[in-house]
This record gives C-alpha cells, sequence and structure tokens, in this order.
C-alpha cells in the first residue's frame, strides 16, 4: 500500500508542479528571456511540496470499491495459489490423477 500511495502522491505532484508552470508562463511573461525562471521554478516547487502535503489526507485514487483488492493482496494471493499448487503436486502422483479420473 506505501509503494501506491507513493507513486499517486508522486503523479500527483509533478502534474501540480507541471501546471504550475504552465499557468505562471501563461500570465503575461511572453519570450523565453522574459521568464523569470527562479521565481516559476521557486513557486512550481512550493506548489509540489504543498500536494505532497495535501496527499497524507487522503488520495482518491487509491479508494478502493467494494470487491476491489490492493496489488499486495493480489501478490500474496498469487503466491498462496503457487504455493498450494506445488504442495498438491508433491502429494499427489500420477497414478492418484489416474485413479481420480476414472
Amino acid at each position: 500500500m506505501m509503494k501506491d500511495w507513493i507513486k499517486a502522491a508522486g503523479i500527483r505532484a509533478v502534474r501540480t508542479v507541471a501546471q504550475t508552470a504552465v499557468a505562471l508562463i501563461g500570465t503575461g511573461m511572453i519570450g523565453m528571456l522574459d521568464v523569470d525562471w527562479v521565481r516559476l521554478i521557486s513557486v512550481a516547487s512550493l506548489a509540489g511540496i504543498v500536494s505532497l502535503l495535501t496527499s497524507v489526507a487522503g488520495l482518491p485514487e487509491l479508494r478502493q470499491e467494494p470487491g476491489e483488492i490492493t496489488s499486495e493482496e493480489a501478490e500474496r494471493l498469487l503466491d498462496a495459489d503457487r504455493i498450494e499448487g506445488q504442495a498438491i503436486k508433491e502429494t499427489f502422483t500420477r497414478e492418484d490423477y489416474e485413479d481420480a479420473e476414472g
């Protein structure tokens, strides 16, 4: 779950930084040389930090619908199925399978 949160919060913060930069550039700074890059980077970075802090309160991207499972839960289930399948293979012989079929 922590990996999912870090990924979602990071994506959200990067998008916020990019959107803030675009908004600042579009507010009257016209040419490349007219842009106050230090101020733009400062304000956009602050917006990214605020986005990360806001993400601590919760990310709607990570809310689960009823019946959904997280990636960690899916991994655990797959590992359990592999272990169970291996145990079944080790328990039964070919004759056991042939007897079961018929």
